[in-house]
């Protein structure tokens, strides 16, 4: 292995020498074999074009190879020859890229996917992965489709009630009423409030309250003296994933859980009115979801549901599935429950904000009645796709991603991001047609059954793991793309400072004097403006991140909303209160399918390790805060993960340099086409790097999470973890607090120094 101890200078002049060095080799080996067999000395022009043509010939016998062996059977891999692409050609295309954005095709394509509710393997949603594929091919793009066979879950029944200590029975609608100006409110077709994969249940018990559900919340409890063993907890929503209230819920021995959206998180504090005359979620609003723990299909846990596929059965926990029933309640039916619950008034950060003096937590004395029947059945989802073949570099992927299936109508969640992944393809046609072709092939993904638990994106990656693999350069995502103000983008490190750029060059939607970057800097509280990361699961950009390595985006104007999985996420509600002329979703289109030209353009990917390294010191950093807050020994050291660091940062610098003189020595213009195997093994080191994060063994207790940087919380599949293995392992040290649970501690950071020492070879390029 060779030293890269020196400073930027030494590595860059070392690096430089190095590369001169390996041409002047070529070029004297060249020489040689050509005097050797004409007697003369060659030309510069004359190896050029023996060695293009040799070059080509190879490349064209690989086509042959690997035409059968490409993503989803779908990304035709026969390679042409070398053309010439000019970096001002590639500028001019993106240029005109942003110039073509329409909000009026945006618009249109939102209102005709969201005229009815769409849910994962329903008829409904077939028809608008058929829209998609027809949009695909009006704008010439090629397009398929692939499908699984999953578990789903659909509601049959559901009842509830309210027993009083005086005989009188409360009986819940468990309905979302119509609204006055919003037809789509009335639809027959809205399926009821229900929770994904919920077992089927009936219980009888006394409600206790459990605030936000989670497992300081359960702890305070406990303090208090409530248990909540053999009763039904009632909790709101607002601050994590809805499958780990039922998780903790169940871990506590409770034996249903009813979840309801309060004013305060949902309405405002029901201070400015409902909906239809404010954005704010009515009364009666649910929000429906998931409960699963997993990803994809539950019965096929790491391998595809294709027609032949292994199934567990329903009952075995590796599917992690809910052990309790569960059912979302409104605010309106969440009212006379806690009003009739007493015993101790909850602490004052536990009250929201129902028309109710106070909080109280129970248990009872009034009981809840609690009944839901559930249809589990194996049914059919289809993911589709559109490819538009690299003309360079056709086994080297970049890839955009949304879901398209919704708990009803999806105007926001999925499909303000399907809209906008439409107006992609609509603009890359045009510009395709104007002569526009990506160095490396670009997919387009309409996901299915996202919302049950990322099942359609996961089901595509569990399947085509190898190849995204090798050939993934980056997954780019989009889920609820527009939901309000603001733009909150998130990626993995690397990435940074493209995504930067790139926001400078697109107009702020709200303000157009100025680029999004601009607003996006206003709308920072930290001194230094950071991106978002994505260590929850609360997209499809997971599987791609956490299972294979692949680095990733996600990107979306507005954090949260008031309509979400409610029947009145609708495309009134989005025209009347989100994004009245469509701009934000003109301007999100143009950040996501500018950055995937970008990374598919580009003679170098554009990816910075320096961005990558200085985040993982800061979380380093923070780790050692918290060490010294949990009282861990002193043996137990945050040291290795430093040192690995100390190695990313030089190897950073070293690939930052060596792309500098290959680019140097590269121009395109001249077409010196035997420096395209340097390119291709340098880009190669670029985004293979992110998948030296993973780990085989996978995270304690989750092994198909197998990236040891960024993860969920054990506690909250929504929440962002960095280190996720060393942090979950020291909140249980710390309240275990013996030796074998520090050592574990010790352990976890071990094996994060590992594989950011992996990371740092693999940017090296070279053996040990």
């Amino acid at each position: 292995m060779t030293n890269h101890a020196g400073g930027g200078k030494a590595v860059e002049g070392r690096e430089e020498t190095e590369i001169r060095t390996r041409h002047d080799a070529w070029w004297m080996a060249w020489r040689w074999r050509f005097q050797s067999r004409t007697g003369s000395l060659p030309t510069s022009a004359t190896v050029t074009i023996r060695v293009a043509i040799l070059l080509s010939i190879c490349l064209i016998g690989s086509s042959f190879a690997w035409s059968h062996s490409d993503f989803f059977s779908h990304v035709s891999l026969h390679w042409p020859l070398f053309t010439i692409r000019s970096s001002a050609q590639m500028s001019e295309f993106h240029d005109l890229f942003v110039q073509l954005g329409s909000n009026a095709s945006i618009a249109h394509h939102l209102y005709q996917i969201t005229r009815e509710p769409h849910v994962a393997g329903t008829p409904e949603n077939f028809k608008t992965a058929d829209y998609v594929l027809s949009a695909f091919r009006k704008y010439g793009l090629r397009a398929h489709h692939r499908e699984y066979q999953v578990l789903l879950t659909y509601p049959i029944s559901g009842s509830l009630s309210l027993n009083l200590p005086d005989g009188s029975v409360t009986h819940f609608a468990l309905k979302e009423a119509a609204v006055e100006g919003d037809p789509y409110s009335r639809s027959a077709k809205i399926i009821p409030p229900f929770h994904g994969y919920s077992p089927s249940g009936t219980a009888v018990a006394a409600a206790v309250y459990a605030n936000y559900g989670r497992v300081e919340d359960f702890d305070l409890l406990k303090t208090i003296g409530i248990d909540v063993r053999g009763a039904i907890v009632i909790a709101r929503y607002g601050k994590i994933y809805r499958g780990d209230i039922v998780l903790n819920a169940a871990t506590e021995g409770a034996v249903a859980v009813l979840i309801y959206s309060d004013p305060m998180d949902y309405a405002a504090n029901g201070t400015q009115g409902y909906y239809p005359d404010s954005q704010w979620l009515p009364p009666s609003g649910v929000q429906r979801g998931t409960t699963y723990e997993g990803q994809g299909d539950p019965l096929t846990p790491g391998w595809p549901s294709n027609p032949y596929a292994e199934r567990l059965s329903v009952n075995d926990t590796a599917t992690l599935l809910p052990r309790i029933p569960s059912i979302p309640i409104s605010a309106e039916d969440a009212l006379p429950i806690l009003m009739s619950l007493t015993g101790p008034v909850a602490p004052e950060i536990w009250h929201g904000a129902l028309n109710i003096s106070a909080y109280h937590i129970g248990p009872g004395p009034a009981t809840v009645n609690f009944s839901y029947s559930a249809n589990e059945t194996i049914t059919t989802i289809r993911n589709a796709f559109a490819v538009i073949r690299g003309f360079q570099e056709p086994d080297r992927y970049v890839i955009l991603g949304n879901h398209r299936d919704a708990w009803t109508f999806g105007a926001v969640d999925p499909n303000s991001g399907t809209s906008a992944l439409l107006e992609i393809a609509q603009r890359f046609g045009k510009l395709l047609k104007s002569g526009w072709k990506p160095r490396r092939t670009i997919i387009m993904c309409s996901w299915d059954a996202e919302e049950y638990g990322l099942v359609g994106s996961t089901e595509g990656v569990e399947e085509n793991v190898d190849l995204l693999s090798s050939r993934a350069v980056v997954y780019l995502n989009a889920d609820s793309a527009v939901s309000g103000p603001g733009f909150y983008p998130a990626a993995t490190p690397q990435i940074d400072n493209l995504l930067k750029k790139i926001m400078r060059k697109v107009k702020d939607p709200e303000h157009q004097e100025s680029s999004i970057y601009d607003a996006w800097v206003k709308l920072q509280t930290e001194s230094v403006p950071s991106i978002g990361r994505l260590g929850g699961s609360g997209s499809d950009y997971a599987p791609f991140l956490h299972h294979v390595g692949v680095p990733a985006v996600d990107l979306s104007f507005g954090n949260g909303y008031p309509m979400y999985h409610s029947a009145y996420d609708d495309f009134i509600w989005m025209q009347k209160f989100c994004d009245p002329f469509f701009q934000k979703h003109v301007a999100v289109a143009s950040v996501w399918g500018l950055l995937a030209m970008k990374l598919a353009d580009e003679q170098i990917i554009p990816f910075d390790y320096h961005s990558y390294a200085t985040e993982l010191q800061r979380y380093a950093k923070s780790l050692d805060g918290q060490l010294a807050a949990g009282k861990a020994p002193q043996d137990v050291t945050v040291t290795p993960i430093h040192h690995a660091i100390a190695d990313l940062f030089e190897a950073a610098l070293q690939i930052r340099h060596e792309a500098k003189v290959l680019k140097g020595f590269g121009s395109e213009t001249k077409a010196l086409t035997y420096l395209l195997p340097q390119f291709r093994a340098l880009n190669d080191r670029l985004f293979l790097t992110e998948r030296a994060f993973l780990d085989a063994e996978g995270l304690p207790g989750s092994s198909w999470h197998k990236h040891l940087i960024y993860a969920p919380s054990t506690s909250n599949e929504y929440g962002s973890t960095s280190f996720p293995g060393v942090v979950d392992t020291l909140e249980a040290a710390i309240v275990t607090n013996n030796i074998e649970s520090w050592l574990a501690v010790q352990h976890e950071i071990w094996r994060v120094a590992r594989v950011i020492n992996r990371a740092a070879l693999v940017l090296q390029g070279e053996l040990t």
